[in-house]
């Protein structure tokens, strides 16, 4: 296992500080002597018994589950940093200082030392082991709820797909019965569309390219079946193309537009998916349509509209957020906003 410098240097510092307290407490019952030459003794004694425990247990095989050395050598080494730590250190501020501990004059003060140099050891070993197992268990939190979340959302999608499937399937039954031709078009299309994305892997999250182009082929598949009565226009500015968003975020909304909004109406209408950016920084996503608007109460759910809101919560707690409104021009505008987070690396365009 490497040494994590950064966190070396963070348990050096705590370690400064705590020979700092060290040596006031020994000034405080040795007052006469000054805080010098506590404070030599202090550093000198805790730097090396730091130095030896925190580097020495990279040395031995660590417990995946606190990262310290298993087995006896999880006990001697505590032990035996801590003795080497005091003798050594005594010799460096013995140096340090010009003189020697070791003389007959300076046992009782000796022994004294040896005690508060213990009882601060075994403080400062119980606080680093403490602390660095503290650090591993929210480490394992973090994990699992990540874990948590992944599995969440990916049940959410298993769920979704196949509404969006039969939704389909059903209108390329009644077209087989009114227009063969077209429904043998739809069925070619929708091939592809399965093709694309169904074939693909996916995790919690895509580019929001890859978004649009899986709007586009269901936009596709849907003006097969309702001809010029579907008009459509997706708006997607080049700086949101490699924007991360979970997969199948949109489908549901330009569904619900179709189904709802645009299908009732005789002469169709139009449906129009525009991505932006508001202050936060978020991300909104517009779906408009033309279609018949929304009834009164404005309904709060359905399947697609749950699906859509439990995903958000799942990702963004509280910050993403979806808003059904009836528009100014007539039809309705589904508004999707979450915070905008950069894309962790760069992808290749989807179409």
């Amino acid at each position: 296992m490497g040494i994590d410098w950064l966190n070396a240097l963070r348990r050096f510092l705590q370690t400064i500080a705590f020979c700092l307290i060290i040596a006031a407490i020994q000034y405080a019952f040795r007052p006469e002597m000054g805080y010098g030459i506590p404070l030599r003794y202090s550093l000198a004694i805790g730097m090396l018994t730091w130095a030896l425990i925190y580097f020495g247990h990279h040395l031995f095989p660590s417990s995946a589950g606190r990262g310290w050395p298993t087995g006896i050598a999880g006990i001697l080494l505590p032990v035996a940093g801590t003795i080497l730590g005091y003798l050594g250190g005594v010799q460096l501020a013995d140096w340090w200082c010009g003189w020697s501990t070791w003389d007959v004059a300076a046992r009782a003060q000796l022994r004294i030392s040896i005690g508060i140099s213990l009882l601060a050891s075994i403080t400062g070993i119980y606080y680093f082991y403490n602390n660095g197992r503290n650090a591993w268990m929210q480490a394992r939190m973090a994990e699992t709820h990540a874990q948590a979340t992944e599995a969440r959302l990916r049940l959410l999608e298993t769920q979704l797909e196949p509404h969006m499937l039969f939704n389909t399937l059903a209108n390329l039954r009644v077209l087989i019965d009114t227009d063969p031709a077209r429904a043998q078009e739809m069925l070619d299309r929708m091939i592809a569309y399965l093709h694309a994305t169904l074939g693909a892997s996916r995790g919690t999250e895509h580019p929001l390219a890859n978004e649009f182009g899986r709007l586009h082929d269901y936009l596709e598949l849907m003006a097969v079946r309702m001809g010029p009565r579907l008009s459509y226009t997706l708006d997607l500015p080049e700086a949101l193309r490699d924007t991360p968003v979970p997969p199948l975020l949109l489908q549901p909304l330009v569904e619900n537009a179709i189904r709802h909004g645009i299908e009732p109406r005789v002469e169709g209408g139009h449906v129009s998916v525009r991505a932006s950016t508001c202050p936060g920084p978020q991300l909104l996503i517009e779906v408009h349509d033309s279609g018949a608007g929304l009834p009164t109460p404005i309904p709060a759910q359905g399947f697609g509209l749950a699906q859509v809101r439990e995903r958000l919560s799942t990702l963004h707690g509280t910050a993403g957020t979806l808003d059904l409104l009836a528009s100014r021009a007539g039809g309705t505008c589904a508004s999707v906003r979450f915070p905008l987070h950069p894309a962790p690396a760069p992808s290749t365009r989807p179409r």
